[in-house]
């Protein structure tokens, strides 16, 4: 008897495991944000996200703004470096460079280059470069906001671009073939795993990452191989986006913010 309940044990112990149980994160407050999209938050609690087409940073003290009615659609705000802030217009292979107060300080329309390149994916990198993808020739570029150098690095990427992320030492994708690949300054490219397919995304580490889909946020360590779903009031929402233990959701009522401690 005692045999058989070893061996139910174990049983149950197999089926158990790597199952892991969800993460209940703590609700700290909550930002009355209207937006048609929402690009995240800095260091400083602003929050950015646009609105009727025009760009807004909202701080405790108040609300910022920027629009170009001539460029057409925002495409992408990026804030990785707050007193750098990059909107790209894609339908005008347009960047323009906001200070913190989104005063424009630079603008780049790379169609009236001597060699015109067609961009798809624009991101902060280091010393004052910018991450580029040319869709023309399928190649990664740095970009120096300085000197207005444009350099190629590494060789063409097969396939499509469905996400990307950036920071100051990698450009990092998801391509229509299900991989994950990260690009560093010097053009070296290595998959880093195979990711199904989603409804949104954020990388949040070398080989971890959060992932919305069918309306449930997971997180995905590919180090510990588990995938761990993160447990939130929200039944519905458009957007979230993670930052120094805070995860901010986004749904039609504003943003609730949570204090989450990530495996």
């Amino acid at each position: 008897m005692k045999k058989q309940h070893f061996l139910i044990f174990l049983l149950l112990a197999f089926i158990t495991k790597g199952t892991s149980q969800e993460i209940i994160p703590m609700a700290v407050d909550s930002v009355s944000i209207k937006a048609d999209n929402f690009f995240g938050f800095d260091g400083y609690k602003n929050y950015y996200y646009i609105k009727n087409n025009v760009v807004i940073k909202k701080s405790i003290t108040g609300t910022m703004q920027f629009q170009d009615l001539s460029l057409g659609e925002v495409t992408k705000v990026d804030i990785l470096n707050p007193l750098k802030i990059i909107v790209f217009y894609e339908n005008f292979n347009t960047i323009v460079v906001l200070d913190n107060q989104l005063n424009e300080v630079d603008r780049i329309n790379l169609s009236e280059r001597a060699r015109p390149i067609v961009i798809t994916a624009v991101g902060v990198a280091d010393q004052d470069k910018l991450w580029l993808f040319n869709s023309v020739d399928q190649k990664l570029a740095l970009y120096d906001l300085k000197s207005k150098y444009y350099q190629e690095i590494g060789v063409p990427i097969n396939g499509q671009i469905n996400y990307y992320q950036t920071d100051y030492n990698y450009f990092q994708w998801l391509s229509n073939y299900g991989q994950w690949l990260s690009c560093d300054r010097y053009g070296k490219i290595r998959t880093v795993n195979e990711l199904d397919r989603a409804d949104a995304y954020q990388i949040i580490g070398p080989n971890k990452i959060l992932i919305l889909k069918d309306n449930a946020l997971f997180v995905r360590d590919f180090i510990t191989n588990k995938q761990t779903k993160i447990q939130i009031v929200e039944k519905s929402f458009r957007n979230f986006y993670y930052k120094d233990q805070i995860l901010s959701i986004f749904t039609n009522e504003g943003n609730t913010n949570y204090k989450i401690n990530l495996p």
